[in-house]
């Protein structure tokens, strides 16, 4: 398991769990897998696919920016990744997939209610480990580069979070969230001081908070 989106100004954050198929070799459709920020968008969209596609089980949660206001970062990123265990599913071969660039299949559709998935240990990139889990886990400092499975749930979360942002800069243009994600380049904080803040940022972080202190 892995997250992404700790450090935008806005959005949610997203934990992907995957699990892989037992082996002692990828698919070869896997081969490549890597921690999501060493790879090219292209890279991560092909390969988001593939796992999707190819893994046993997977799962996404989300906690959303006032979930992040109200509990802080870290208790955030911990409940999505709840979520994202809770969501394990295997794979459904006619699950609909967004036309979005990167493309992602859509979670919250009935049609991916298919076997639940109950993992038997959970590897997790970081120090934490989220409360009432339900089996044995370990966090793994670097995981996404030590462990495959980790990997594929680090390029999920990542494409997946990159798509809904892409979606969220079609109704509030400007901020440039197609290609910064939310993350705090001076494109978007350029566009906060002249366009304002939207309903999806973090008004607990730094230069949001200034921004709503000041107006």
């Amino acid at each position: 398991m892995d997250e992404a989106g700790r450090g935008p100004l806005c959005g949610p954050v997203v934990a992907a769990a995957v699990i892989l198929p037992a082996g002692d070799s990828l698919p070869d459709s896997l081969i490549g897998l890597d921690d999501s920020k060493r790879l090219s968008a292209s890279q991560r969209a092909a390969l988001a696919l593939c796992i999707q596609r190819d893994a046993l089980a997977t799962g996404i949660g989300m906690a959303d920016s006032e979930e992040i206001d109200r509990l802080n970062i870290r208790q955030a990123t911990l409940l999505a990744m709840s979520r994202a265990i809770a969501a394990l599913r295997a794979p459904c071969p006619t699950a609909p997939i967004l036309q979005t660039d990167p493309p992602i299949l859509q979670t919250d559709t009935p049609i991916l209610q298919t076997e639940r998935i109950r993992p038997d240990f959970i590897l997790i990139d970081g120090r934490d480990l989220p409360d009432a889990l339900p089996c044995p886990a370990k966090a793994v400092i670097k995981g996404d580069q030590l462990s495959a499975s980790i990997a594929a749930a680090s390029i999920l979360a990542k494409t997946h979070r990159d798509a809904l942002m892409a979606q969220w800069a079609i109704r509030h243009p400007g901020y440039g969230w197609e290609r910064n994600a939310g993350y705090p380049t001076a494109e978007h904080l350029r566009a906060m001081e002249t366009l304002g803040i939207t309903p999806i940022h973090r008004k607990s972080y730094a230069p949001v908070a200034r921004l709503i202190q000041g107006s």
